[in-house]
């Protein structure tokens, strides 16, 4: 990728353990073993937790509290590591004032001009916005923030995680958004690696990406209304939301000139991506879904504000905790990752 830094490296010189903590619903598939299986350092002791249950802000805390490392790298059950993973993250870590580090989450090649269209909308400023970089590999090794990290993929200093109480388990998602931004107010690094990525499919149908793009903003919703920290450009999708709602009652042709505008703006967005990512047949489908990215958003983010998390089922739900890798190297049978090596069926 142009302005990646490739050669970034920093002498790892520490022997940290790396807790791995995935969290998974119970009886699901853990994909994300298969990579972690092949990791090409040795020499990097880590172990592997998988936290069964149905609220993961809750599953991961609980997990780190059975957890020894160092280091705790929070991976979801899909995220496909490269063999250099770890690696990585430990030389990160040798920084003493590094508290986070994160990299993106992309897509693989072999999705559907579909999926591939849901990546190019959260890749691009006219989605995506200040969050792309979470799911494009662009720049150099930087100093960052919640904006550039994402959970499927980031790692914490043990310390800092314990000092500011974990995730808020009232949230999710959006927990480490918020997590994060206490950090960053209290003086911690945060690290964005472009390269310290992983790979993970997009939603495959039109349906699952509508409820993926609510529940995100729903999510924001929560957090705005839990930590009171309120940025505008959140509000915007749902405010266009509004405006839609309202335009049939308009009686002055004026009023429906945002909405051209932004029709010739996705327009403009879609011929744009697609010469970019060489991907026109993904393109096609991008005047349909930049307006359901931002009413599905917007509508969440409507029923964030509004709702109350008192009431959660989830937040008293019980936890399952299994170690499946120990820092010794031995790997526990189990079914979690359907043709796995450590697979049983």
């Amino acid at each position: 990728m142009a302005g990646t830094n490739p050669g970034f490296s920093i002498p790892m010189t520490n022997s940290s353990k790396v807790s791995i903590i995935i969290p998974v619903k119970p009886g699901g598939v853990v994909r994300a073993l298969r990579g972690l299986q092949k990791q090409e350092n040795p020499s990097v002791p880590f172990e592997v937790l998988i936290a069964e249950g149905v609220r993961p802000s809750r599953q991961r805390n609980i997990a780190v509290a059975d957890s020894s490392g160092e280091i705790i790298c929070f991976l979801d059950d899909d995220s496909m590591v490269s063999p250099e993973f770890l690696s990585r993250v430990v030389r990160h870590f040798d920084d003493p004032k590094v508290s986070v580090v994160g990299g993106p989450s992309l897509t693989p090649d072999s999705d559907s001009a579909l999926q591939h269209a849901f990546s190019m909308v959260f890749a691009s400023a006219f989605g995506g916005g200040g969050m792309r970089n979470r799911y494009r590999m662009t720049g150099d090794v930087r100093k960052s923030s919640d904006r550039e990290l994402i959970l499927c993929n980031m790692a914490f200093r043990r310390e800092t995680f314990l000092a500011y109480g974990g995730f808020d388990e009232r949230l999710y998602p959006n927990e480490e958004n918020e997590l994060l931004e206490r950090v960053k107010r209290g003086g911690g690094v945060l690290i964005h690696d472009p390269l310290f990525s992983v790979v993970r499919s997009q939603r495959p149908t039109i349906g699952a990406f509508c409820r993926q793009l609510f529940s995100y903003g729903k999510g924001r919703g929560r957090q705005t209304v839990i930590s009171g920290v309120i940025r505008p450009i959140t509000f915007i999708p749902s405010v266009f939301l509004i405006y839609l709602l309202l335009l049939p009652f308009a009686n002055k042709a004026v009023y429906y000139i945002p909405l051209l505008c932004y029709l010739i703006l996705v327009v403009m967005t879609a011929v744009f991506e697609g010469i970019k990512s060489g991907r026109p047949l993904s393109a096609l489908f991008l005047p349909l879904v930049f307006p359901m990215f931002h009413l599905c958003y917007g509508s969440g983010m409507i029923r964030g504000l509004c709702s109350s998390v008192k009431k959660d089922p989830s937040l008293s739900s019980e936890v399952t905790i299994r170690r499946i890798k120990t820092f010794e190297g031995e790997w526990k049978s189990g079914t979690w990752d359907r043709g796995s090596a450590t697979g049983s069926i």
